[in-house]
């Protein structure tokens, strides 16, 4: 499926700052001249063509759980072995291939840091590999979303407000974890499912929202269902002195997206800044 001109517009607007409102399509929908039925199908198709992968929420590394970028050395031969091993492990949730001896990688992100040394030793366990463990040391840019118009979207902005989620805002953000449902009143379904008010979900997305806990709310796109086909990892060996400022370099680029700061693993790993 080729999105039309109309289709590509409403989610390229709404990669952030999708409308925390109670009929959120139909709000959505007016920016492009289209009520709310049709905005819903139009999502419905995007969703269904593998264009829109979700519409959800974006959150802050550690911020609630944690997480971990990881790496394996794997033989050729034993790729798609591992990889579908590793692939369900229920806290893994990226896992690509990559043209490095370190060839295989993978995001694990659980509810607390042992959930993630738990599944790091099933792994290795499992598969007889050792697992490059790369956790985040610091941030230093993030693009709220990716243009599909080829421009430059938005960074995140310095958070507004000092909040700290408690065990209902981890509720929540798990009943969103696989997108709101592309209903009229999507907020209501998920909050029934969480067990209370619609009026108190929003509230509380709004607070996680505007401390930076969720660093970014909208839609998420496949990019290469919409033929972004280029697009790579890369990594410095920087200085300990000089990351920040080497950073700053490249966060002026309008093709770089990510930004972060992760720690050597001698003598296997010696890059400590990684963009995307």
């Amino acid at each position: 499926m080729t999105p039309n001109v109309t289709e590509l517009a409403l989610i390229d607007r709404w990669q952030r700052d999708f409308p925390l409102v109670s009929r959120p399509f139909d709000v959505a929908g007016r920016t492009v001249g289209l009520d709310e039925q049709t905005t819903i199908a139009a999502f419905e198709r995007l969703h269904g063509a593998g264009v829109l992968s979700r519409i959800g929420a974006v959150v802050k590394p550690h911020a609630v759980g944690a997480s971990t970028l990881a790496a394996m050395q794997v033989a050729p031969e034993r790729l798609e072995e591992v990889a579908e091993l590793v692939s369900g492990e229920p806290c893994v949730n990226h896992n690509y291939e990559r043209l490095h001896a370190f060839n295989l990688w993978f995001v694990v992100a659980g509810p607390d840091a042992k959930a993630v040394a738990d599944t790091i030793a099933r792994i290795e366990a499992r598969t007889g590999l050792a697992v490059l463990d790369l956790p985040l040391v610091e941030a230093y840019h993030i693009v709220l979303g990716f243009s599909l118009a080829g421009g430059r979207h938005r960074r995140a902005a310095v958070p507004r407000a000092d909040y700290r989620p408690d065990p209902l805002d981890r509720d929540l953000l798990a009943a969103i974890e696989d997108g709101l449902p592309i209903v009229p009143r999507p907020y209501h379904e998920v909050a029934e499912k969480v067990g209370i008010p619609e009026e108190t979900l929003l509230d509380r997305l709004l607070r996680l929202t505007a401390s930076g806990i969720v660093t970014r709310f909208g839609c998420v796109v496949r990019h290469r269902a919409l033929g972004y086909t280029a697009n790579a990892m890369a990594v410095w060996d920087v200085p300990d002195g000089r990351i920040g400022e080497i950073a700053a370099h490249f966060a002026r680029s309008p093709k770089v997206t990510l930004c972060y700061r992760r720690p050597r693993r001698l003598p296997d790993w010696r890059y400590n800044l990684f963009c995307m």
